[in-house]
């Protein structure tokens, strides 16, 4: 952002911006500066309308305040310096055995569920298909990956396998299931040594569900600004379990510690919130705020939609088979990667913290990063900008 040097109040904004701890977010529609008199401090809050503030000089004047320079010079900064990560699409252009790209096609390999290109290296000679993370399988990627997004998107395994079967693709149910399994775990061990750029907010709750046939609550962690699902237990009581693993959970998978969390009155978050988030200093303490309100800044409705999305999973499924259900995870791997959400201007939540898939199928350009990456360690098809 340009300064004016003929605007005193971006100056003076800038100088604000500049000075440590001056300037606390508690979402990306809400800041908190503090007064330059040391008489507390201000709202800022963004508005249909424009930024707000409750100063006198904004209030009275009905002018672009230093506080609200302040906070634009923080969120021009936050665009500036946010990581890219892109998980790239395979590279199937050369021979599997010798590197040659000098490869042309050579028939086809006929497949129960559909038949898959061969080729011919002119180089060593040796006849090979391309189906990296799908070897051995019966089905072809796109009907594997199809059936995952049928499934995930609200579809039962049954009628998942019912529609596959009027595409020629005679599946049963339990099929389906273990390909979910297999490439859930596959995906998962790949994904979690990616660290997505969340915001300093974060938002937790939970929400029940049939596990055999008994009540269980399933806590969630999920980043404000972003909507990306951070981390997930399932317990076995809600007033009596403790939510540090989960708090601890989400440290681990992003690297970092909020400065704010969002929760409702739940004892058992305020009591992971001391162990986890507490410090005794207190500019680098997280703010934990409790009393969720109907409406304003603070209410729970991006959680209770996330809440939603799962109850309506979980309908489908009518239960799981047990706590570290596959279907849970794959859940949380869809709602992040797969899944564009309106609230995001369709965008997933991976790519609003900065992390990108290649490819129309991004279900094959994860599966086939995970396999390959697995069989072979140093091989990493992940780029980040180079800029940052």
């Amino acid at each position: 952002m340009e300064l004016n040097l003929e605007n005193p109040r971006q100056i003076r904004g800038k100088a604000i911006y500049e000075s440590d701890n001056q300037i606390k977010r508690h979402g990306p529609h809400l800041y908190r500066v503090k007064s330059q008199n040391g008489n507390g401090d201000y709202e800022v809050i963004k508005t249909e309308t424009g930024w707000m503030c409750s100063c006198p000089d904004h209030v009275y004047r009905h002018t672009k305040c230093k506080h609200i320079w302040a906070v634009e010079f923080s969120q021009a900064l936050r665009e500036e310096v946010k990581p890219q990560v892109t998980i790239q699409g395979l590279d199937l252009q050369s021979c599997r055995f010798c590197g040659s790209e000098n490869i042309v096609k050579k028939g086809v390999r006929k497949n129960k569920y559909g038949d898959l290109q061969r080729y011919v290296c002119k180089d060593c000679g040796k006849r090979f298909s391309f189906n990296v993370g799908f070897e051995k399988m019966k089905a072809t990627p796109q009907v594997i990956t199809s059936a995952m997004q049928l499934y995930f998107t609200g579809t039962s395994f049954r009628n998942v396998a019912k529609f596959l079967r009027l595409q020629g693709v005679k599946v049963s149910h339990v099929a389906v299931y273990n390909w979910v399994e297999k490439y859930v775990g596959l995906m998962e061990s790949y994904l979690e040594d990616i660290k997505p750029n969340v915001s300093d907010t974060w938002r937790a709750d939970e929400v029940w569900l049939k596990v055999k046939g008994d009540m269980k609550y399933l806590f969630a962690l999920m980043d404000d600004e972003t909507r990306f699902w951070i981390a997930q237990e399932v317990a076995n009581s809600k007033f009596k379990h403790d939510a540090r693993n989960l708090f601890k959970m989400g440290k681990e998978a992003t690297g970092k510690s909020p400065k704010t969390i969002i929760t409702d009155g739940l004892p058992s978050y305020h009591d992971a919130y001391k162990k986890e988030f507490w410090t005794l200093k207190k500019d680098t303490r997280a703010e934990h705020i409790r009393h969720i309100k109907l409406q304003g800044d603070y209410n729970n409705n991006k959680m209770e939609r996330l809440n939603g999305e799962f109850r309506d999973r979980e309908k489908v499924m009518r239960g799981v088979k047990k706590t570290d259900s596959p279907v849970i995870t794959g859940y949380q791997i869809y709602h992040n990667y797969l899944r564009e959400h309106e609230g995001l201007k369709g965008k997933t939540p991976a790519e609003a913290c900065g992390i990108e898939i290649e490819g129309e199928n991004k279900w094959i350009t994860i599966i086939q990063n995970a396999s390959k990456t697995t069989k072979d360690p140093t091989l990493n098809t992940r780029t980040e900008d180079p800029k940052t």
